[in-house]
């Protein structure tokens, strides 16, 4: 399965098969945002914890600005980026598939898309029942996915 879906219809392939059913996804839009900044920036990664504010909405921070919490879940990748959460936020959410788009309008205050007139923004979807078995492993902290 690839890392993106389209944004008019956000939704996946829920075919019975072996391969896993990822937690996160991306709309081609924010592959481009993330490929834009990604060439600006170097590696960047995305943590979305639920706090106030800005907190809401997923947060993009250059790799080393942004300190990856040991009990933060790695949920997978988009574009080549980690993305994380909390894990507060994550016993929430773990029941849905996260899609990553974007949409006009001014980013997170210290998120690196701030100042492009367009921000990132999180939409999901239920898991499928046949999906719960397939889903994508998860880790903690800056380690890798078993």
């Amino acid at each position: 399965m690839t890392d993106a879906v389209t944004a008019d219809t956000l939704t996946t392939d829920t075919a019975a098969t072996d391969t896993p059913v990822a937690r996160v996804l991306a709309t081609p839009a924010a592959l481009d945002l993330i490929a834009e900044l990604r060439a600006e920036y170097g590696p960047i990664l995305f943590h979305q914890s639920g706090g106030c504010c800005d907190g809401s909405s997923p947060m993009c921070y250059p790799t080393g600005d942004f300190i990856v919490g040991d009990r933060d879940v790695r949920m997978g990748e988009i574009g080549g980026v980690p993305f994380f959460m909390s894990p507060s936020q994550f016993d929430y959410w773990k029941h849905t598939q996260l899609i990553i788009d974007v949409v006009p309008g001014r980013g997170g205050m210290f998120s690196l898309e701030n100042g492009r007139d367009k921000r990132f923004l999180t939409r999901s979807r239920l898991f499928a029942d046949e999906e719960l078995d397939r889903l994508a492993p998860i880790s903690e902290g800056l380690a890798e996915p078993a």
